[in-house]
């Protein structure tokens, strides 16, 4: 579900306290939910929009708020996320008097291992945190869409000289259970907080964006991790209100958007084009930047046909494309139609293909006449239902689709499958994986 508001500057805010605090972004997860998506990339670091990556939406957050003190977790899979993010020179994160730095789990005298949980995640890089000596430490997701100025969290944070502001906004009942509930009293002090209830009092559902006293955030990560508590919502935040702490929540009244999830994925995707769009990349008072390629402009054929689209730069069209959503360097070529879908980089949707309500990742083929997304059958997808059942077909990485083929709808195409197991028909809800390779001995 998709949320709205007004995001605006706190014009009360003093920008130069901005410089006290310390940004941490959780980018570590490895987003199973979104499937083929991310099995070779860390949730973050999944295309969106056209030419973005999801973690450019926080990171720009981050520098539009004044915030330069940056450091990204980084976990699994995570060669992709770091060449995008690089030196941080698209978000002017390059700079000698704060910048950005990617942390990754690692071994010290005390020993190491896997992040067991977001908190976890931050326990083992409290040296670096303490070393930066900032008062101040915010806590953020990379894997969500959406526009925050990070000011008005921070004022709402030194009016209560609270100990821990967590950032929520209202859900639908239909969602309570995906997330933490937050239930506060009338000052907005929170009395309860619920981790993915089937029922709750309140639906103001926490963001992941959390404002913390640094020295209380090292104290209570501290004791919770080695007492066998890992996550900020299972267990750091009860065990703050179960001490007595000062907790409060911030109501966000803005587009937020998790994209965990194939569909939320797709749907985020799919707000871009709305007229007038849920959420807006045009907006030049809050740009969201990226690290761009110099990639030419888009080219339209003669033929080209284009309703209410989003198109990244070098993205060549000469087909048919309706409702969706183009990434860089992708081609459409004659007699195609893609509609209701999102074609990922240097993706080729070969001549009179027709592509519907699917995802199809980078560099990927669809061969002339293929269908893919096209089916009067309603199954949900063998092996994961619980993600593939809206009717849209999810397809990898370096796939052949073959020439003619017919692909159903909730289908499942593993990275690197070619056209000789995909065939020439795939039922809907079917998965499809590539042919191992035979090893000689």
């Amino acid at each position: 579900m998709v949320y709205f508001g007004f995001y605006g500057v706190n014009i009360f805010v003093i920008f130069k306290r901005m410089d006290e605090i310390l940004v941490v972004i959780l980018a570590g997860g490895a987003g199973d939910r979104l499937s083929v998506l991310s099995a070779e990339r860390a949730k973050p670091a999944v295309p969106f929009g056209g030419k973005f990556r999801i973690i450019d939406f926080t990171l720009s957050n981050c520098v539009n708020s004044g915030l330069y003190y940056v450091a990204v977790l980084t976990q699994y899979r995570p060669r992709s996320l770091g060449e995008h993010i690089g030196i941080g020179k698209p978000w002017d994160l390059d700079r000698r008097k704060g910048g950005i730095e990617l942390l990754q789990p690692h071994i010290d005298a005390v020993g190491g291992f896997w992040y067991r949980g977001t908190a976890d995640a931050v326990y083992h890089n409290i040296r670096f945190i303490a070393s930066r000596g900032l008062p101040y430490t915010l806590i953020l997701s990379g894997d969500h869409i959406y526009k925050m100025n990070y000011k008005s969290l921070f004022q709402h944070f030194i009016d209560r000289d609270a100990d821990l502001v967590v950032s929520a906004i209202e859900v639908d009942q239909s969602e309570i259970s995906r997330f933490g509930i937050i239930v506060p009293d009338e000052k907005g002090r929170v009395v309860e907080f619920k981790e993915k209830p089937k029922q709750a009092e309140t639906r103001l559902a926490s963001m992941g964006v959390y404002i913390f006293k640094t020295d209380v955030l090292m104290k209570v990560v501290s004791e919770c991790v080695e007492s066998g508590g890992y996550d900020f919502g299972k267990d750091v935040i009860p065990y703050m209100l179960e001490k007595g702490y000062s907790v409060y929540v911030y109501n966000f009244k803005g587009y937020w958007r998790d994209v965990g999830t194939v569909y939320s994925l797709w749907r985020a995707n799919m707000d871009l084009i709305e007229e007038p769009p849920r959420f807006n990349l045009n907006d030049s008072l809050w740009p969201v930047y990226t690290n761009s390629f110099g990639l030419p402009p888009v080219k339209l054929g003669v033929e080209a046909r284009i309703e209410r689209c989003v198109m990244g730069g070098g993205a060549i069209i000469e087909g048919l494309v309706r409702r969706s959503v183009i990434h860089q360097g992708a081609i459409v070529h004659k007699g195609a139609q893609v509609e209701d879908s999102v074609i990922m980089d240097g993706t080729i949707v070969g001549p009179k293909a027709i592509v519907k309500r699917t995802i199809v990742d980078k560099k990927t083929v669809i061969g002339e006449g293929a269908r893919v997304g096209l089916s009067d059958e309603q199954i949900d997808n063998e092996e994961i239902q619980h993600l593939l059942g809206e009717g849209l077909t999810l397809i990898g990485k370096n796939v052949r689709v073959t020439p003619g083929a017919v692909v159903g709808i909730n289908c499942l195409i593993y990275p690197g499958t070619g056209e000789e197991v995909i065939g020439n028909f795939v039922r809907s809800g079917s998965t499809i994986r590539p042919q191992r390779l035979k090893v000689s001995r």
